[in-house]
């Protein structure tokens, strides 16, 4: 398997355990490394929660599209 096929998986979940957080934590209960983390607000982050999954399904579809069969492979055949 390609290494950025596994990279691309492995930061795609990252990316979708970020936005699960974003979603079911507010922003004062997020850990303080992420981006949006405010103490004092009790609102929960729906904007960082979207670009979170859009990101990590755009990682997704990237190592779903590159797993593929290549040009090259389809020729021999």
């Amino acid at each position: 398997m390609k290494p950025l096929v596994i990279l691309s998986v492995l930061l795609g979940i990252l990316f979708l355990i970020g936005a699960v957080i974003y979603f079911i934590e507010p922003a004062k209960s997020l850990p303080a490394f992420f981006p949006g983390y405010d103490p004092s607000l009790t609102k929960i982050h729906r904007t960082h929660a979207f670009g979170s999954l859009v990101v990590a399904l755009l990682l997704f579809s990237y190592a779903w599209f590159s797993s593929g069969k290549s040009s090259k492979e389809d020729k021999k055949e």
